[in-house]
């Protein structure tokens, strides 16, 4: 007789990944579009668990106090400012269609206003590729080029907290302690690893790996495991 997998047996007790956003310090984006540039102080650098990437807080002459992404040689002190016809240095905020190409970008906006959506992670940046009537080309972290509104609005720099995978673990307790604080699933084994009653993968040895092969997409739930519906199949012909 058949067995549940593994995923099928812990229940429904909640969904893989659940979001401690209580423990979250606020959202980092952009302030609140302006006519006219816009000066702020930061005040102090914060740790927040939704966010890879140190965490800038600044306020503004407005009086508003905001959360930014912080870029790399930020400091305690520093001035910044946001708005048209900014300066162009790291922590400084502007549209699109006023940064040069080839400048390092991050926290870019998808939709003018919305606070910035992409290039948000420690470490990365994104480069403006050309300017055109109607978009800007930016070349993304994954090499892939989009389009945005000339519009949108972007920080100057490279998003801090860059060599923070190069840390090696060394340990297990320290990768479970690591995925505990970001309530992720750990560990994840290898369906291969598994026994077969486990797996549709498992069998006596883990170096077998004779049974994952391509899944159709008509599968029963208990089967559809692995390369799920695979375009095609076979000897590639020349």
């Amino acid at each position: 007789m058949g067995k549940n997998l593994i995923q099928q047996a812990r229940g429904k007790g909640g969904p893989t990944y659940r979001a401690p956003s209580f423990r979250y310090k606020g959202e980092a984006k952009h302030i609140r579009l302006a006519p006219e540039a816009i000066e702020g102080e930061v005040l102090d650098f914060v740790h927040c668990q939704g966010h890879s990437a140190p965490l800038a807080q600044v306020r503004y002459n407005n009086g508003d106090v905001c959360l930014h992404i912080a870029p790399e040689g930020m400091r305690v002190g520093q001035k910044v400012q946001s708005g048209p016809k900014t300066e162009l240095e790291p922590g400084n905020t502007m549209q699109l269609n006023e940064i040069p190409d080839g400048t390092a970008i991050y926290n870019i906006e998808g939709i003018p206003g919305d606070g910035g959506k992409f290039v948000r992670a420690s470490g990365t940046s994104a480069r403006v590729m050309g300017k055109y009537k109607n978009n800007v080309v930016v070349l993304l972290p994954s090499k892939k080029r989009k389009e945005f509104h000339p519009a949108c609005r972007a920080t100057i720099g490279i998003v801090a907290g860059g060599g923070r995978t190069e840390k090696p673990l060394l340990k297990a307790g320290v990768a479970f302690h690591k995925m505990k604080a970001k309530n992720k699933k750990y560990p994840i084994m290898a369906g291969s690893a598994q026994n077969a009653v486990d797996h549709p993968f498992g069998n006596k040895r883990t170096s077998r790996k004779s049974k994952a092969r391509p899944v159709g997409r008509n599968a029963p739930p208990g089967r559809k495991v692995g390369m799920i519906a695979a375009r095609r199949t076979g000897r590639k012909k020349k």
